[in-house]
């Protein structure tokens, strides 16, 4: 199935890699003026240079979401570039694996402040330059919002924070035509969140723990955006989606296949920041 997006604006906070950029490209296939935003400028123009090579209008915005000045200047230029916001994309995170007593009041604090207050930020901020009636609001999800998981107490929180704020939003912001809704993506291939916490042989051993027997693409998800954007969508608001291959359906012990996880030496990076 096609969807057909020409002329419609959208916006994807973290849309720079991985899954946001993929749903980013998704968006720009479609035919929509995109536009992306990440605190790192040189992701942003290698992001802008990979989405005009899908065609169509394509900007660039330098902002970091734990500060919503930023995230309201890149959505001012946004606004200004490509009219009112159709569909908006809220991606950005941050993650690693550490015990909980090994984790500094910081490095807890680093998640919650880009996965749930970045969210608010985006969320709130996009209010002000979304289309009324008609706008869909996305936020990117994960598993932990559901399920505890071992060395990931930090991102639990931040992630059912997170969902919780989008059922919030979706209570209040319907009687505004404005729909909220969560995607909840399982183990994603050739991303850097995967590839970070997850060493190749556990990546097979994961593989053969999804119900579907297969890792699932920037694509799958990029799929299920551009159908929440869509008017066949219309109805759907305050849901969380997982696109996993069935992964949740085995809980919080998904991703490890025991009680507790390893982590990697380098996925500690940042724990006691």
């Amino acid at each position: 199935m096609e969807f057909d997006f020409k002329g419609a604006s959208v916006f994807v906070a973290g849309g720079t890699s991985g899954i946001n950029l993929g749903i980013a490209e998704s968006y720009a296939r479609a035919g929509a003026k995109v536009a992306v935003m990440s605190r790192n400028a040189d992701r942003v123009a290698g992001a802008v240079k990979q989405l005009q090579a899908h065609g169509g209008q394509v900007l660039g915005t330098v902002g970091d979401v734990r500060d919503q000045a930023q995230v309201r200047l890149a959505m001012q230029q946004a606004h200004a570039a490509h009219g009112d916001f159709d569909v908006l994309v809220s991606g950005a995170a941050g993650n690693f694996l550490c015990p909980a007593q090994d984790l500094s009041s910081n490095g807890f604090k680093v998640v919650v402040d880009i996965d749930l207050i970045g969210t608010f930020h985006v969320m709130r901020t996009g209010f002000d330059f979304a289309r009324k009636p008609g706008a869909s609001f996305i936020n990117i999800s994960a598993p932990q919002s559901a399920f505890p998981s071992a060395m990931q107490v930090h991102v639990c929180a931040a992630k059912a924070g997170l969902d919780q704020v989008m059922r919030v939003l979706a209570l209040e912001w319907g009687e505004h035509g404005i729909r909220v809704n969560s995607i909840s993506p399982g183990p994603i291939e050739n991303t850097g969140g995967i590839n970070k916490l997850v060493d190749a042989k556990k990546m097979s051993d994961i593989k053969q723990r999804i119900p579907m027997r297969r890792m699932g693409t920037t694509e799958d998800i990029g799929h299920m955006a551009l159908f929440l954007g869509s008017p066949m969508a219309s109805y759907i608001t305050g849901a969380y989606i997982p696109v996993d291959g069935g992964i949740a359906l085995l809980g919080g012990r998904s991703y490890a296949g025991d009680p507790v996880a390893t982590p990697r030496e380098d996925a500690r990076q940042g724990a006691n920041a």
